[in-house]
């Protein structure tokens, strides 16, 4: 079967090698005029990014175009190609993030600077925008399709989404296939011993607004080491937020912009009251306390944006929209640090519900 990936591994010290293409023909490479194949040995040690289509990985995958869940776009342009760092000069904290919205480069580059491997995969998400407001914004739909989306088993007559196409197995079939083309990166640590499930107590859960949500509602079903929760979560008219939760409530930490419009509308603060984050301590502004921000879970900021409610948005992650310092350094870098790897079992004080935040959205 034909593979395309590329591999960019970067040597101790050195700048970016040239991008490597695989594919059943073979590999080549002029990178410093050695021999470019995957497992080669680095004593010193190197990140390695790998990217992989996710229809390549799995004969059993399959497209859903009702959902917005596609192989390759109009023009046949690849849409599921899926990104994998690892840092090995880096010690490794032993745990994986799956990053749950669009590859970005610079938090992978961050993910991995940390010790942490990293995956982002393709799977049905794009099926918010199919869907009609009365089906979805009923209460109890968008948890269910969420669950449905990540897990790949049916909870919801909206969507028909196969096992094979959730992001569980989407992300099993990943890990699988970077154990073995990248032994050093020791992604086989994340499998079970049969290999047919990841091991989730080593696993982060994180994304941005709509993967933010998804990814605390499968914490709810699933226990994983931690969930990172940018912009999010939403659902506003939903209660599964109040459910019991697989996952311990002081392993979900939140971090929004105050002139994010789902702040502003209070569906932040209420998914975050209704997980129970109040009870490891006070909603913290990280422009005016330092990190370890009292060990809260709440973080919210208040940079400078220009009042543009959708920079507001995507300024909690690296990126265009993030806040630089005037010698061109993010000011949010010791906050995704501390999203990232501060311990779960240290935790701020339990302080009283916001009285400020609306529960009922309805109204």
């Amino acid at each position: 079967m034909k593979r395309i990936l590329w591999i960019i591994a970067v040597w101790l010290g050195a700048e970016l090698l040239p991008t490597v293409g695989v594919s059943g023909l073979g590999a080549t490479s002029a990178a410093l005029g050695q021999p470019a194949t995957p497992s080669a040995p680095a004593a010193a040690g190197r990140r390695f990014h790998w990217t992989a289509r996710a229809s390549e990985l799995d004969s059993r995958a399959k497209e859903h175009p009702e959902l917005g869940f596609v192989f390759t776009d109009g023009a046949g342009k690849p849409q599921d190609v899926q990104h994998a760092i690892v840092d090995t000069r880096v010690p490794s904290r032993g745990e994986l993030v799956i990053w749950l919205m669009g590859y970005n480069q610079e938090l992978f580059e961050r993910i991995a600077s940390y010790g942490l491997h990293g995956i982002q995969v393709h799977y049905a998400n794009g099926w918010f925008g199919k869907l009609s407001p009365q089906d979805r914004d009923d209460g109890v739909s968008l948890g269910k399709i969420r669950l449905e989306a990540a897990t790949g088993v049916d909870h919801s007559p909206l969507v028909d989404i196969p096992h094979p196409d959730g992001m569980q197995e989407r992300a099993r079939q990943f890990v699988r296939w970077l154990a073995k083309e990248n032994p050093e990166g020791q992604w086989s640590q994340f499998l079970t011993a049969n290999e047919e499930n990841l091991q989730w107590d080593k696993i982060i859960l994180a994304g941005i607004s709509h993967g933010s949500t998804t990814a605390a509602r499968f914490a709810k079903h699933q226990q994983v080491a931690r969930v990172v929760m940018f912009s999010g979560p939403r659902d506003q008219f939903e209660s599964w937020q109040g459910t019991p939760s697989a996952t311990p409530p002081n392993r979900y930490f939140g971090f929004t912009h105050v002139l994010d419009a789902g702040w502003t509308g209070d569906h932040y603060c209420r998914s975050w009251q209704m997980l129970g984050l109040a009870e490891f301590g006070p909603l913290v502004n990280v422009d005016d306390v330092p990190a370890p921000y009292d060990h809260s879970r709440r973080l919210i900021t208040n940079r400078d944006v220009n009042g543009n409610a959708d920079r507001a948005h995507s300024t909690v992650v690296p990126g265009r929209a993030a806040v630089k310092s005037p010698s061109g350094a993010y000011v949010d870098e010791p906050v995704w640090r501390y999203l990232f790897t501060h311990p779960v079992d240290q935790t701020g004080q339990p302080v009283p519900p916001d009285p400020d935040c609306r529960m009922n959205l309805r109204e």
